[in-house]
């Protein structure tokens, strides 16, 4: 052994922190309607959960109950539901206030729905419900991870 030690979480790559840099830069386009800022939050959250390892199962997936955002595998081999709030000002709250009793049963149907369908078998060590918040601010978005949020 060289006495080299292997880092526990993988560092971001060049192409995933480049991803990262550009969507944070047209997240900050004034221009974007909330729909549009919504989706591009949704594909940074998913883009830095993939910096951080995880490999993302499927994203919008739709089904009688709503939308599942992002259904991806973490490191350690947990399925996450990951619903992501992307917000430019906390005028009306944080983003994390808007998940809430209702939207929670509706997203556990989903993941329900989702973990039945046949594709959906992978080998797991369980689920969980997590929240990505997304902030724009004027030095970057601010992302704040809320592991199994309920």
């Amino acid at each position: 052994m060289n006495g080299s030690i292997t880092p526990e979480v993988p560092v971001a790559t060049s192409s995933s922190e480049h991803l990262l840099d550009s969507l944070a830069r047209r997240l900050h386009d004034g221009t974007l309607s909330g729909r549009q800022v919504g989706a591009l939050g949704e594909r940074y959250a998913a883009a830095w959960l993939q910096g951080h390892g995880w490999h993302i199962l499927d994203r919008n997936w739709h089904c009688r109950y709503g939308e599942l955002d992002i259904v991806a595998r973490t490191e350690a081999g947990c399925i996450a539901f990951v619903e992501v709030k992307t917000r430019r000002t906390l005028r009306y709250g944080t983003p994390q206030e808007a998940v809430t009793t209702a939207k929670q049963i509706n997203l556990r149907h989903a993941a329900v729905q989702w973990l039945m369908e046949p594709d959906h078998r992978v080998p797991h060590n369980g689920v969980r419900f997590d929240v990505i918040t997304v902030i724009v601010r004027g030095g970057g978005p601010l992302v704040h991870h809320i592991e199994g949020a309920f």
